[in-house]
């Protein structure tokens, strides 16, 4: 068993979990309006997505790849539908404040797991997984290897966001409402376009 497989698929999360995506925008949204801790519950939604599909492609589970890639359309529309939604909320909610933010803030369960199901509707991150394990001669290893590889991409994402929720965590108090208030509308305008975009790729794989 070679011991480098945690390393490099530690690599493999951390760099996919950097790429800006609605997620990260979703994320950075949720730690700005509930703090850090809320941000951080979201993030790890977001690494045990990236494990499961990590998990996928370092198994050779071609049965579930097919299946979740046969899928895409379906679940490509019901992600974008969702980022829809979101969307329209952020851009009509008022400037936050100090009770808002109490009232309306989420169950740290209720932000791990819509976050894990929304990323978990885009099963081209799979194909993601498998080109580059192929790429980097990660794929055909041994069931360890592939346990390996898929604790890594748990790990490497995670500590992105980690990272990620206490730069942006450290930052929100400094935010004016008036501030907070453009931020919202701002992510809100970016999560409607990628929510678009979705629903286009839903469409053209029906």
């Amino acid at each position: 068993m070679d011991a480098t497989f945690l390393a490099r698929g530690l690599g493999v999360g951390f760099a996919i979990a950097a790429a800006v995506g609605p997620i990260s925008l979703l994320t950075i949204r949720r730690t700005l309006a509930h703090g850090r801790v809320y941000g951080l519950a979201s993030g790890m939604g977001v690494a045990l997505a990236d494990a499961s599909y990590g998990g996928m492609a370092a198994f050779g589970l071609t049965a579930i790849t097919a299946v979740l890639v046969g899928a895409r359309a379906p679940l490509a529309l019901v992600g974008g539908a969702f980022l829809l939604w979101l969307a329209i909320r952020m851009i009509g909610a008022p400037a936050p404040s100090r009770e808002a933010e109490v009232r309306e803030r989420p169950g740290l369960v209720g932000a791990f797991l819509s976050i894990y199901g929304l990323t978990m509707t885009n099963p081209l991150t799979i194909i993601s997984f498998l080109g580059i394990f192929t790429g980097l001669g990660l794929a055909g290893g041994t069931g360890d290897e592939a346990a390996l590889l898929t604790v890594g991409v748990f790990l490497g994402s995670a500590s992105w966001w980690v990272l990620l929720t206490t730069i942006v965590g450290r930052m929100r108090h400094r935010l004016t409402p008036t501030v907070m208030l453009w931020i919202n509308r701002g992510c809100g305008a970016a999560l409607f376009a990628f929510g678009l975009a979705a629903i286009r790729v839903a469409f053209g794989g029906l």
